[in-house]
């Protein structure tokens, strides 16, 4: 299927690994030219440089960085089409899942929704005028299941998160009859190194449990979580929605939360 992506442009936020790294990889095959931002580079970004792909280094925590990745898309791109605000999870200096609400202070509450959710707000202030230019185009956030699943070892992610999908339900309809589509996907666990780097959340459920980290995400994670599939998701699972919402065949898709969990959410 031809997605009808070549040439466009794309900033993807926390694009250096990961769920971002998977969502720039298949851009970049789509023929998509990305702006990828995050707080320093890596090996598996840099592997794939090319003509089409440009890393901004940036912290997203402070105010003023997501308007400069916007412009920079600007200058070596001449525009953008798609803003894909993935950069999310723990801020330097809170380490997540957390044991109880109580463990959660004032600060690490502030650091969270500033990674979290801020930083997406002032990356959609700073991409509409862009997007106005081009007389339309996409926004897509990369949400959580914890944001319809509350639990107290995220809580302030995922109130965070809660917001980020109220905030895509009203930029669809403030934004859409310009043509601007905005969508939400919320991720189950997916394998990233949030969950697999050493001291990441495997190692945190191996402590707590006494089990061996391979297991921890081979089996104990999928039984625990009751994932229907029985395994993990995959970045590039995420990857693969984000290319479809970005393309003109989803052109009356607005508003919606697209859930690719490994069956985690059993409600309505």
């Amino acid at each position: 299927m031809d997605l009808q992506l070549a040439n466009r442009v794309a900033v993807v936020t926390g694009g250096s690994k990961g769920i971002g790294l998977a969502i720039v990889r298949t851009l970049l095959e789509e023929g998509v030219r990305v702006v990828a931002a995050s707080r320093k580079s890596s090996a598996e970004l840099e592997a794939l440089a090319d003509d089409a792909l440009t890393h901004v280094e940036a912290d997203l925590m402070d105010p003023e960085a997501p308007a400069r990745v916007m412009e920079r898309a600007a200058e070596v791109y001449g525009g953008l089409d798609i803003l894909v605000n993935n950069a999310g999870g723990p801020p330097p200096g809170v380490t997540l899942p957390r044991a109880s609400f109580l463990d959660a202070s004032d600060q690490e509450w502030r650091a969270v929704f500033e990674f979290n959710l801020f930083s997406a707000v002032r990356a959609i202030r700073a991409a509409i005028p862009l997007l106005r230019k081009r007389g339309g185009g996409t926004i897509i956030n990369i949400s959580s299941v914890n944001a319809r699943q509350p639990s107290p070892l995220n809580v302030d992610y995922g109130a965070a998160k809660a917001g980020l999908n109220n905030l895509t339900k009203v930029l669809s309809s403030e934004f859409g009859p310009e043509g601007i589509r905005v969508n939400t996907i919320s991720p189950g666990p997916v394998r990233t190194p949030w969950w697999t780097d050493d001291g990441g959340v495997v190692d945190i459920i191996a402590s707590r449990t006494g089990t061996d980290r391979d297991d921890v995400i081979g089996a104990l994670v999928p039984e625990m979580m009751k994932l229907t599939t029985g395994r993990v998701v995959e970045p590039t699972e995420i990857a693969d929605m984000v290319a479809l919402l970005a393309s003109p065949r989803s052109a009356n898709t607005t508003g919606a939360e697209f859930v690719i969990d490994s069956g985690l959410l059993k409600e309505l």
